[in-house]
């Protein structure tokens, strides 16, 4: 499997992405989350069930960083960026919008996930791009 910068990389942007997740969704929308209560699960059940978010985020890190070696460029840090603007919009598009049409969501609040979730990815593509070489197979 892929090379020790790869490794190395995925492992820095999961922490990284653990650490903008909680600032984001544990800091930053902590009042507005109170405020829509009555649309989420309980808090217990929602913490009973973190696992599966938790996986379903190193799966989605992981896959996010090997598409990336994919159609490496050695472009630097930029082209993680750009890489990571583009996943962000494949990400949130869909599910910033389906959640606001499918739940009883305000509109600042599917903004707020689109923009997060874009900002995000590009951070994390910068961030993966700067630790990532190619092995020279």
């Amino acid at each position: 499997m892929k090379n020790k910068t790869f490794w190395i990389g995925f492992v820095v942007v999961f922490i990284v992405m653990q650490a903008i997740g909680f600032l984001i969704h544990g800091v930053m929308l902590d009042d507005m989350y109170q405020a829509l209560a009555a649309s989420f699960r309980p808090k217990e059940q929602m913490d009973a069930m973190m696992w599966i978010m938790i996986l379903s985020g190193t799966v989605v890190l992981f896959l996010f960083c090997y598409v990336y070696t994919k159609g490496h460029e050695g472009k630097g840090v930029m082209e993680g960026v750009r890489y990571g603007a583009l996943m962000g919009l494949f990400l949130a598009l869909p599910t910033s919008v389906d959640a606001y049409v499918l739940y009883p969501l305000t509109q600042e609040l599917a903004v707020i996930w689109f923009v997060t979730t874009v900002v995000s990815m590009m951070i994390a593509g910068a961030i993966f791009a700067a630790i990532y070489k190619p092995s020279a197979d």
